[in-house]
């Protein structure tokens, strides 16, 4: 019987289910003008997330890279076969369709990310608030279709997969381990997100207060106004 062996480094579990808050939460804030500086900071963390994500695709562990999971056509049609005929085959790390939707979600956020940056610097004009609405909608179906599958490959392999993304431990042989779950590179990719966040927010509030004039000033400002009422 196997035993659970480590397939998902620190670092490749941190940035999914960040990825899934900071999706999440842009997509829950898009369309609230009260909650736009919200939207705008999970948009710049998911473009962080992704950049992160694509060096980590070459320089990460056995599993987390793209030569490990990345297939060709007639790989993705075996395993789609073998899925619907219950019986897919098995793989250690992402299968086939996982890394489809994989490299759409990559695409499809760096995308969304962008545009949403020419947006807020008001660059593009409509068509890209269009473009942009488009493409982060098209990253929603991406997510649903990922999610659906993780349900699909679970039930079928006898595996929760989700489970596995929080732990990082699969069933398996102790060959096909990683040797280490690389923390250190885990904890320079949150300390970036934190300093991403500072900065987006310091960046916000410098946008927001008018140009040579103090919070004192400011203050003074709205009361002559008041006693002027």
């Amino acid at each position: 019987m196997n035993s659970r062996i480590l397939v998902w480094d620190l670092p490749t579990r941190i940035f999914h289910w960040c990825l899934v808050v900071s999706f999440a939460v842009a997509f829950l804030t898009a369309e609230s003008e009260r909650w736009r500086g919200i939207h705008v900071l999970s948009g710049y963390a998911v473009l962080y997330l992704m950049a992160f994500r694509l060096l980590w695709g070459f320089a990460g562990s056995r599993y987390a890279r793209f030569a490990e999971f990345v297939r060709g056509p007639q790989t993705i049609l075996r395993y789609l076969n073998g899925m619907v005929g219950g019986r897919p085959e098995h793989y250690v790390g992402h299968n086939p369709l996982g890394a489809v939707a994989i490299l759409a979600l990559i695409v499809l956020g760096i995308g969304s990310s962008l545009t949403g940056w020419l947006v807020y610097d008001e660059l593009g004009g409509e068509w890209m608030e269009e473009l942009h609405e488009s493409i982060s909608n098209g990253m929603l179906v991406a997510v649903v279709v990922h999610v659906l599958g993780v349900m699909a490959s679970s039930k079928l392999h006898h595996q929760n997969l989700v489970l596995a993304m929080v732990t990082g431990k699969k069933p398996g042989e102790a060959k096909d381990a990683i040797p280490r779950p690389r923390a250190l590179v885990a904890i320079f990719l949150v300390a970036g997100l934190v300093a991403l966040c500072a900065w987006t927010l310091g960046r916000q509030e410098a946008i927001n207060q008018p140009v040579g004039i103090s919070d004192h000033e400011s203050e003074q400002t709205n009361a002559w106004k008041w006693d002027d009422d």
